[in-house]
């Protein structure tokens, strides 16, 4: 990483963990529960998975571990500590967003017994992998099953299958893509990478296509400030075999972000009630914290680390 690239990624990061910190009950689940407020469950486990890729390495600095540190036990104590992703996989044992919520959570060292077992079960009688997803929600599902160390008693997953039935895996010409095909690429990329944990899970043919498109691709939607979809662009950016920087892109992002943290989800006013603000604009918030998380923990990496491996 650059000399400019750190520092620009620190203080994006540090700015933008700050005001989820200190607007994080605006985005509590309250008593109505998960059934009630899906997008506000949505939301605390996205928390949840930027502030656990802020401890996942050792770039952050002490104010920033607390930070991130209260976030998840926040978002935890909203989910009952576990208990409210089990009930809903209880009443809903073919919803697959408990298992790939939960997967978060463990990543960062957080367990539910009952949730535990209850995941094992349903995998072994095949239940997730039979639910009727999109082919990268599907990946999500291997995923978090890998993650959580719950899919052991189920099938292997056949990752290149699971792939190539992506819009991503097919290489498809680059003028096809769409605003609602952008953002399945991305996580497309995600789920194999493990948010760039495995960077050679990531076939080299996809590499190599988008490390060619996603400076065009990046381009495009900043051309119409959609700034929400540049982050997750970025985010894919670090999580290539051979991450792609493009400094430009990064002083943009951090001259967009707000003074006290906020990174604006496109070129629209960004209203002055705190509550608005806070709903319009905490997942591009999010996604600059988990942007920025991963560029600097590839950074770390030495050449040992990033070598190809067994494949997903």
């Amino acid at each position: 990483m650059s000399t400019v690239l750190a520092p620009l990624a620190h203080g994006i990061r540090s700015r933008a963990l700050h005001w989820l910190h200190a607007h994080r009950r605006l985005g509590a689940l309250g008593e109505a529960g998960i059934e009630k407020d899906l997008d506000t469950y949505k939301a605390l486990t996205e928390t949840a998975l930027a502030a656990g890729l802020v401890l996942r390495d050792g770039t952050a600095g002490s104010r920033e571990r607390v930070l991130a540190g209260e976030l998840l036990e926040f978002s935890w104590a909203q989910l009952g500590q576990g208990t409210r992703l089990y009930e809903r996989l209880v009443h809903h044992p073919m919803k697959t967003d408990p298992v790939e919520c939960y997967s978060h959570f463990v990543d960062a060292g957080y367990r539910h017994t009952g949730l535990d077992q209850l995941i094992s079960h349903l995998a072994a009688a095949g239940a997730a992998q039979a639910a009727e997803l999109l082919p990268n929600r599907r990946l999500a599902v291997a995923n978090a099953l890998r993650a959580t160390g719950c899919g052991h008693t189920a099938a292997v997953p056949d990752w290149e299958t699971l792939t190539r039935a992506t819009w991503l895996g097919r290489v498809l010409e680059p003028w096809h893509i769409d605003w609602e095909t952008g953002y399945d690429l991305t996580h497309t990329v995600f789920h194999l990478t493990d948010w760039g944990r495995r960077p050679h899970a990531l076939p080299g043919d996809l590499a190599a296509y988008l490390t060619h498109w996603l400076p065009v691709w990046t381009d495009l939607w900043t051309e119409v400030g959609e700034w929400d979809l540049v982050g997750e662009l970025l985010t894919v950016a670090g999580c290539l075999p051979d991450p792609h920087t493009e400094i430009d892109d990064w002083q943009r992002l951090a001259r967009l972000q707000h003074p006290d943290g906020l990174v604006p989800r496109d070129s629209d006013p960004v209203d002055d009630d705190l509550a608005t603000r806070f709903q319009d604009h905490q997942h591009t918030t999010v996604v600059a914290v988990i942007a920025a998380s991963i560029a600097l923990t590839r950074d770390l990496e030495t050449p040992a680390a990033t070598g190809p491996d067994s494949g997903p």
